[in-house]
């Protein structure tokens, strides 16, 4: 570790959340300690936790202090993890009613954030400190298991506007002193991958950062104009927010030089699970706990798929139990070579964004379309299909309040990302099937784009 890294690791970053409020050096430090706990320790903790988080939230919470009525549930006689299948899955349907309702009584400071999440129906939720602090906590846990460290230069790949919009110069300023540089990930064309290739190399990060499909992307163009980039000195290459497949990983391996460290979470559910140098998907178990459930909303065995659903102990001000993230995956049942103690997550199906093409051959991840309609009025449901370079049509499941303007507020943004010759058509539907896999398709893309060497849809 430089004198510089160690800095910024022990000082600037630790003052940074002091200031915010947060609680997240104690909380990686504990984190760091029971990851070499035993399965089972592990899980004792985590069920005396359960019970003092349901207990918290029956109290305080006016939802669940409801539900545990109605369902005579008494959370002080919960004993294992396993309990919980006594409660009723979580959906965001359920939240969107009840927003008000999910806040604890006296909790502290709410930001309120609002996703599209992985199922394309709009959600606004709220996170507390402690929240924040676990996810920054696991997140700097797992980013040390490959030997790099805040103060380490990095190169995110993003396209989140909370992200993007949040540039000011305060941020920028404490993103410069942690050797954090962004580069968005919107807009994929010829002209920006060459950028983005040579920032990369007048850089040299120790670490890059982003979605697999940008990443893939850039490495693919890299590799076309024949540029040595495996000797810049990346040492790991963290992706998340999509599925990863094992040609993208090959890719970057190969043009970076450098191992591909996969992570599974998102911004309403958490950060999940992230691999380890011995190549498993651990799961943040401390604070999260993690079931797959079949079709009919029973448990599925280890080593069966089902819909990953998640309980945050860290929520309390806005709780989030057996919360459906529509995500399909498989939970191991082997213990990992690297003798930690946490579940390993053998296997998520499904996650992943799409690009569009824009009539000019830019390419674009589908969250530049995203984010114009799930924030719209009414939208309890949608899917963006890209028929051609000629057309895109968007299909709603709306309600009332979305009008005329919204209507021409998706056509006026999508012209302007995709070209003002393109005909955008907005359908308004009764309902929008899942895929047979269980997994929602919200960018659907049948145009084939630069670089990409395949349907832009993906599998």
């Amino acid at each position: 570790m430089s004198l510089y890294t160690a800095l910024c690791s022990h000082a600037l970053f630790p003052l940074h959340e002091y200031l915010k409020g947060h609680d997240s050096v104690a909380r990686r430090k504990r984190l760091e300690e029971s990851q070499w706990w035993s399965a089972q320790q592990i899980e004792d903790d985590r069920a005396l936790r359960l019970r003092e988080f349901l207990i918290d939230i029956g109290a305080r919470v006016p939802y669940y202090g409801d539900l545990f009525g109605r369902l005579g549930f008494d959370p002080g006689s919960v004993r294992s993890t396993d309990d919980l299948v006594a409660l009723p899955l979580l959906g965001k349907p359920e939240i969107r009613a009840n927003v008000e309702r999910l806040k604890a009584d006296g909790h502290g400071a709410l930001t309120r954030y609002n996703t599209g999440g992985s199922s394309g129906e709009p959600l606004i939720f709220y996170m507390g400190k402690g929240r924040k602090s676990h996810d920054v906590a696991a997140k700097w846990r797992a980013t040390r298991w490959w030997d790099v460290d805040i103060g380490d230069s990095e190169l995110v790949v993003w396209g989140s506007p909370i992200e993007i919009g949040a540039q000011d110069r305060v941020r920028r300023f404490r993103d410069g002193l942690m050797r954090s540089h962004l580069l968005p990930a919107f807009e994929m064309s010829p002209k920006n991958l060459d950028r983005f290739v040579d920032t990369i190399q007048a850089r040299r990060p120790t670490m890059l950062f982003g979605y697999p499909s940008s990443l893939s992307l850039i490495a693919r163009h890299a590799r076309r104009r024949n540029l040595e980039m495996n000797e810049l000195g990346i040492r790991v290459v963290f992706v998340t927010s999509e599925k990863l497949y094992d040609e993208q990983q090959a890719l970057i391996n190969e043009v970076f030089g450098c191992p591909v460290a996969n992570g599974y979470g998102a911004r309403d559910a958490g950060f999940i699970a992230h691999q380890c140098p011995s190549g498993s998907l651990h799961i943040s178990a401390e604070d999260i706990i993690v079931e797959t459930v079949r079709s009919d909303g029973t448990p599925s065995a280890r080593g069966e798929a089902g819909e990953i659903v998640v309980t945050h102990l860290a929520t309390a001000d806005f709780p989030f139990v057996r919360y459906r993230t529509g995500d399909i995956g498989v939970l191991g049942d082997k213990p990992c070579a690297c003798g930690r103690g946490l579940p390993v997550l053998e296997e998520v199906r499904g996650r992943t964004t799409d690009f569009v093409v824009a009539h000019d051959g830019t390419i674009m991840h589908g969250l530049a379309l995203i984010y114009t309609v799930r924030d719209l009025p009414g939208v309890e449901r949608f899917r963006i299909e890209q028929v051609s370079i000629d057309q895109t049509i968007v299909r709603l499941v709306a309600g009332p309040a979305f009008d005329r303007a919204a209507e021409e507020r998706i056509v006026t943004d999508f012209k302007a990302r995709l070209g003002e010759m393109v005909d955008i058509r907005v359908e308004k539907v009764s309902d929008i099937a899942n895929e047979s896999s269980g997994k929602f398709r919200y960018v659907v893309s049948q145009v084939k784009g630069f670089g990409l060497g395949q349907e832009v849809g993906g599998a």
